[in-house]
């Protein structure tokens, strides 16, 4: 049986509680979600959507990389938001960060987020 391997790294936020921000598994990267934290302040960026977003996809990208993986190797994301009306916006910034890359992709209203952020990402990455 392969081992797991714990991804981290200062890019993105440190994981606040009993998680890591991913896992590598028989190349496969499965990341933690994501919300807008700062890496260095660790406090939410703004308490708005948009920027919240633009936060947790950079967040996101920094442990695809830190992991050895790239954007277009995502296969699945799910988003998680606080208040559907945000999907539009938050749906452009999503697909400004994927460009033509299309993944499966799930979005999800819940009743709150960690922190009170806005919106939350994971994704699942082939890292090979």
């Amino acid at each position: 049986m392969s081992q797991l391997q714990a991804i981290h790294t200062n890019d993105a936020p440190k994981a606040v509680g009993a998680y890591s921000q991913a896992v590598k598994h028989q190349g496969m990267l499965y990341t933690s979600g994501q919300i807008g934290l700062d890496p260095r302040s660790g406090n939410m960026v703004a308490d708005d959507v948009a920027t919240q977003a633009k936060q947790v996809v950079a967040n996101l990208t920094a442990v695809i990389e830190a992991a050895g993986g790239q954007l277009n190797q995502i296969i699945k994301v799910t988003i998680f938001l606080e208040n559907m009306d945000d999907f539009p916006v938050v749906n452009q910034i999503y697909a400004d960060w994927l460009g033509e890359h299309r993944p499966a992709r799930s979005t999800v209203a819940v009743a709150a987020l960690p922190l009170a952020a806005k919106v939350e990402m994971d994704c699942i990455v082939a890292v090979g």
